[in-house]
């Protein structure tokens, strides 16, 4: 399925940006039926509780963190790039682009600021921090983008911040 699935990516984007957008949005939609009410009920606590079920369910190699005002993930092993990387399929250059595709809306309904970290394009690896506080989601984007550089950070502050 993944490696099917990296193949589709190739072919929405060859498509070009708009179709691209228009796919995460629609996969958006069918989250926000998963976290969408969790997420507005319990805030932080339940991005928690939600990544912390995706790890069990998933297997993955991740961290999940909760603190007062921040809630952060840290994936060191991505089961979805991980299996296009290990069947020798060229991953997609946009493939990692789904996660922060779906998530980066629906936190923007919330109204919660998220700074999301690709790490790299083509390494398992990621990390996320949501924020009550646009501030703070700034400081932290600043200091992602001068340790990883801009082109693996995304975020929703400016659509939050409109």
């Amino acid at each position: 399925f993944v490696r099917f699935y990296n193949e589709v990516f190739k072919f929405i984007i060859a498509r070009g940006p708009a179709e691209i957008r228009k796919y995460y949005d629609r996969v958006s939609a069918n989250r926000e039926f998963h976290c969408l009410k969790l997420f507005r009920e319990k805030g932080l606590r339940g991005m928690y509780d939600y990544w912390e079920h995706i790890r069990v369910e998933e297997n993955c190699e991740m961290v999940n963190h909760l603190e007062d005002d921040c809630y952060w993930f840290e994936f060191s092993g991505c089961p979805s790039l991980g299996k296009v990387v290990d069947n020798d399929a060229e991953p997609c250059p946009e493939y990692c682009n789904h996660c922060p595709g779906w998530i980066l809306p629906i936190m923007t309904k919330t109204g919660y600021y998220a700074v999301y970290n690709l790490i790299s394009r083509t390494e398992p690896r990621c990390e996320m921090y949501v924020y009550r506080e646009v501030a703070k989601a700034r400081a932290k984007k600043d200091e992602l983008v001068a340790r990883f550089g801009a082109d693996v950070i995304l975020d929703n502050i400016k659509e939050l911040s409109k």
